[in-house]
C-alpha cells in the first residue's frame, strides 16, 4: 500500500505543487488549508486530492485533523509543513497581534502538526518531515522581523528533531525557497519586483514546481541518510554557510 503524505497549506501556491507531485508519484496525499474554500473545492476537483480544513496553528485542531485523515486515509508516513503567512511591518510600527499571528501560524505549527504524528512514526520506525523555511530566515528581510524570526526558528526546530528521530528511522530536513512566483510574490507591487529579480543572480524568479522537486527527493527511500539538513533554493541570492 502507497505511503500518506499530508502538506499543510497544500492547496496553493508551493503546497499544491508540492501535493501534485507526490500525489503523481503514487503517494496518498492529504491536503490542509484554512481559509479559502473556493479555492481549496477547485484544487480537489481538479486533482483528486482530499482537503481538509483546519488552522495549523490550534493543537485541538491539528490533533483531530490528522486522526481524520489516517481514518480515511491511513497512517501519516510523510509531512510536509508548508502552511504560512507573513503580516508585514516595521518593528516599530508591528502590533503584537500582527507578530503573534505569523509566529503562530509559522513556527507554532511545527509543533502542533509534528507532534500529532511523530509518536506513530517513531512507533512504525519510517518517516519524513520536510519543514518549509524561507530565505529571509537565512539572511533577514527589512518589514519582517516576525516572518524572519519564525522562518528561522524553522531551522532549529529541524536540526533538534532530525538528531531526536534518527534513530528511529524518521528524516526531517528543510528547504528555504526564495522568491517564487506565487500568489504571495505576485501581489507585490511591480516596481518591487523588478528589484527582486534583479538582486537574483539566475535572473528569475523561482518556480513552486522546483521547490516540489526538493521536496520529492527529501522524502524519497533515496534521501534515507539525508537528515537535519537546510536546502536552500533561492537562485543565488543568498549564499548560506556550511
Amino acid at each position: 500500500m502507497s505511503r500518506v503524505a499530508l502538506v499543510t497549506g497544500g492547496t496553493r501556491g508551493i503546497g499544491a505543487a508540492i501535493s501534485q507531485i507526490l500525489k503523481s508519484d503514487g503517494y496518498r496525499v492529504a491536503a490542509t488549508y484554512q481559509g479559502d474554500d473556493a479555492a481549496a473545492s477547485r484544487f480537489r476537483a481538479s486533482h483528486e486530492i482530499p482537503v481538509y480544513r483546519w488552522n495549523v496553528a490550534d493543537e485541538s485542531e491539528c490533533r483531530q485533523g490528522v486522526e481524520q485523515v489516517e481514518a480515511d486515509l491511513g497512517p501519516i508516513d510523510i509531512l510536509i509543513n508548508n502552511a504560512g503567512i507573513t503580516r508585514d511591518a516595521s518593528l516599530h510600527k508591528m502590533s503584537w497581534e500582527q507578530w503573534r499571528a505569523v509566529l503562530a501560524t509559522n513556527l507554532d505549527s511545527m509543533f502542533t502538526m509534528t507532534r500529532a504524528v511523530i509518536a506513530g512514526m517513531r512507533d512504525r520506525a519510517f518517516g519524513r518531515i520536510v519543514n518549509i523555511s524561507s530565505i529571509n530566515g537565512q539572511k533577514g528581510q527589512v518589514g519582517q522581523t516576525n516572518y524572519s524570526a519564525a522562518k528561522a526558528g524553522v531551522i532549529g526546530f529541524t536540526k533538534a528533531l532530525a538528531q531526536e528521530s534518527a534513530a528511529k528511522g524518521i528524516t526531517v530536513n528543510a528547504v528555504c525557497p526564495g522568491y517564487i512566483d506565487t500568489d504571495m510574490v505576485a501581489a507585490v507591487p511591480e516596481a518591487a519586483r523588478q528589484r527582486i529579480i534583479a538582486g537574483i543572480p539566475v535572473g528569475r524568479l523561482g518556480h513552486a514546481d522546483e521547490v516540489a522537486e526538493a521536496v520529492r527527493y527529501l522524502v524519497s527511500d533515496g534521501a534515507a541518510f539525508c537528515t537535519g539538513s537546510v536546502l536552500t533554493l533561492n537562485g543565488g541570492q543568498y549564499i548560506a554557510n556550511g
